[in-house]
């Protein structure tokens, strides 16, 4: 089946999942329900407590699941094109932690206002989660080689770091432990319209950067000594690919708090469907993502309704065993490579 029939077929199943999604909850909705309510307009006169739930409610949070699953799933294809390695995802190397990190100190500060044109807690995660990968990146090189298992150690030795500081702040600042505490578990609860204006433009952005490099991805799946040779300049093609995924990551985090493993399945199914050419990965990761997180959200606020789990606990119980069976299955290829 062609690459294009895949995508197609995805984003209708998207669409669909989508749709069915707006009607579950403590009060159910049926689908041809929510064709005339969405049909509707916001604060028209036709005013009921379905229009007020699908509206003011689900909408936001459904579209917020589907832009930060596609950011983190296109995020995720951009740092293995990068690294050359499937089992990284940004909760892996490390830029989820500095996120965090950077989120959290804008929390406990109450810093308010715009930095750089970005509002504070975005700018904050997006200048933890690069300091992050850098640390990352600079630690695992080796010369101009990067080693796989290098990569992973120094990235879960980072992560476990920058979590304990968070945790520290969270011990020493109990009036904001709460608020800290639900965001870091990964959360769409309370998500409206203001999140989602704030976070989708830095998702997109990021994502169109990382899609316009996909040759140069492509070239650099030989190694970047054959990309080198192709006239890529080396050096600013890897800053240009970091920053776009951390900026995705850093907008993912901001928006939805930790939610690991979906920038390491998506764009692992991706592949398995459409080949290993960027330009086909990186669209396809960000539509499993989407529909991965929008399934991971629902199952996170029905399955013990009407309580709510934390989707970030939902996506960690799914992504740790696939992990595993990742690692397991590539035991040669890192006995190899280091």
């Amino acid at each position: 089946m062609k690459p294009v029939v895949y995508l197609a077929i995805l984003s209708a199943v998207l669409l669909t999942t989508a749709l069915l999604s707006l009607g579950v909850g403590a009060v159910t909705i049926s689908p041809g329900r929510i064709l005339q309510i969405l049909a509707a307009r916001r604060g028209s006169a036709v005013a009921s407590t379905e229009l007020t739930i699908i509206w003011e409610l689900r909408l936001p949070r459904l579209l917020l699941a589907c832009f930060v699953g596609a950011g983190l799933g296109t995020a995720g294809a951009g740092y293995q094109g990068l690294f050359r390695n499937p089992l990284v995802d940004p909760f892996v190397i490390g830029a989820s932690s500095g996120a965090a990190l950077g989120t959290t100190l804008a929390i406990i500060n109450g810093w308010q206002g715009t930095f750089l044109g970005l509002a504070c807690i975005p700018a904050a995660s997006l200048v933890g989660a690069l300091a992050a990968v850098a640390i990352v990146y600079g630690i695992a090189s080796v010369g101009r080689q990067v080693p796989i298992v290098s990569l992973l150690l120094a990235g879960v030795a980072l992560s476990s770091l920058l979590g304990a500081i968070v945790s520290l702040l969270m011990f020493l600042h109990e009036e904001k432990l709460m608020t800290i505490f639900g965001w870091l578990m990964g959360s769409l609860s309370g998500r409206g319209w203001a999140a989602l204006w704030s976070t989708a433009p830095l998702i997109l952005i990021g994502s169109s950067l990382l899609w316009m490099h996909s040759r140069a991805l492509d070239a650099l799946t030989f190694g970047e000594e054959s990309a080198a040779s192709l006239g890529l300049g080396i050096s600013r093609l890897r800053a240009t690919i970091v920053l776009s995924a951390s900026l995705i990551t850093a907008a993912s985090v901001a928006g939805g708090g930790i939610i690991g493993f979906v920038g390491l399945i998506a764009p692992h199914m991706a592949r398995s469907l459409v080949g290993a050419r960027h330009a086909r990965v990186i669209p396809m990761s960000g539509v499993l993502g989407a529909l991965l997180l929008l399934l991971a959200d629902d199952v996170a606020r029905t399955i013990v309704a009407p309580s709510e789990l934390p989707v970030g606990v939902v996506t960690a119980l799914v992504g740790s065993p696939f992990f595993l069976y990742l690692l397991k299955t590539r035991q040669r290829e890192l006995g190899v490579g280091t």
